[in-house]
């Protein structure tokens, strides 16, 4: 049973990434909760969208237009917020580009920009948080990571690979808290394959549009795991069933995995749908518009997920088992007397 990780009310939340997809849907689920929330991403046309979806759901919310790649631009939004709302409860890390392609195709400018925003946005994010809540002793930062954290698959070199270094990255800075007696809570929550905008707008130098590995399950079951690693002590969330299997599958077989992917990695991420080749999409700047929480495959999207709702309340059925067994044993000793 996980520890609840009190942080008071009304929370006060920073999530990057939040004009758009998980960030979105984050966002919505927290402002159901009172939450004060920043919101930090490039696209002002979704934030601020998403800021009047705050305000009509109970919340409050402060547009911070930031690029996490610019850890100036990070440090200033993390002020801002405090600034505006006071002490920093949650930190979410969740802003993400990704490259659909060979890596033989991409650019050591295109692979720097990924990296960049994916990795050290996050890196960037984990800082500004510390600076703030480690003289306080308190807080949680919520790492976004990925089941492509732990099994890398093709068309997706620099993506999965800072994913790999998010992990590393999160498990080195657990330890160093843990050595400091820091109570903070460090929780990487690693997501299966969701319905959300990034297959539209992603940088794509294949010929053909982008969608996720099915099984496909909707942005709020990742806002649902994300909300309780935050507020849990959770040291890792494997979110879904297909993210344990590959995860758990990889530690078993990767060899045998690296042959299954050379043979259906290609075309299990890519649709007959033409795309223009080599499209610019979101890389080097926003794409503009709202686009939502959504991508364009709700009609294949789980909304959610029995392996998450098991481990958000282990509690309960835990309980519900030792009832059981408490009765099945009492009328046992029943029937003997």
């Amino acid at each position: 049973m996980t520890r609840r990780v009190f942080t008071g009310w009304p929370e006060i939340v920073v999530i990057t990434g939040a004009s758009a997809g998980v960030g979105r849907a984050t966002a919505r689920a927290f402002a159901r909760r009172g939450a004060l929330v920043g919101l930090v991403a490039r696209g002002e046309d979704g934030l601020a969208a998403t800021a009047r979806e705050i305000a009509a759901l109970g919340g409050r919310a402060l547009v911070l237009p930031a690029d996490v790649a610019k850890s100036a631009e990070v440090e200033a939004a993390a002020e801002a917020v405090e600034s505006r709302f006071g002490p920093i409860d949650i930190w979410i890390n969740n802003a993400m580009a990704t490259i659909f392609s060979p890596v033989s195709a991409i650019t050591p400018d295109e692979f720097r920009r990924a990296t960049e925003v994916t990795y050290l946005g996050t890196v960037y994010g984990t800082m500004a948080a510390l600076k703030r809540m480690r003289p306080r002793n308190r807080g949680s930062i919520v790492q976004v990571d990925s089941a492509l954290g732990y099994r890398a698959i093709p068309l997706q070199a620099p993506y999965c690979g800072a994913k790999f270094a998010i992990r590393g990255f999160t498990d080195s800075l657990r330890s160093e808290l843990l050595h400091d007696e820091i109570d903070i809570n460090l929780a990487l929550v690693c997501m299966p394959a969701l319905n959300t905008p990034q297959f539209d707008w992603a940088r794509n130098k294949t010929g053909h549009a982008a969608q996720p590995v099915p099984p496909i399950f909707q942005p709020e079951v990742a806002a649902a795991a994300i909300i309780h690693a935050a507020t849990h002590h959770v040291r890792e969330l494997w979110v879904g069933t297909p993210t344990i299997k590959a995860i758990l599958a990889n530690k078993l077989f990767p060899g045998l995995l690296d042959r299954l992917l050379a043979r259906r990695g290609y075309s299990g991420q890519l649709t007959d749908r033409p795309s223009p080749r080599d499209s610019t999409g979101n890389l080097f700047a926003p794409v503009r518009g709202d686009h939502g929480a959504h991508g364009r495959f709700d009609d294949r999207a789980h909304p959610t997920s029995i392996e998450l709702w098991g481990r958000r309340h282990g509690s309960w059925i835990a309980g519900g088992m030792a009832a059981l067994v408490g009765l099945a044993l009492g009328l046992t000793a029943a029937r003997r007397r």
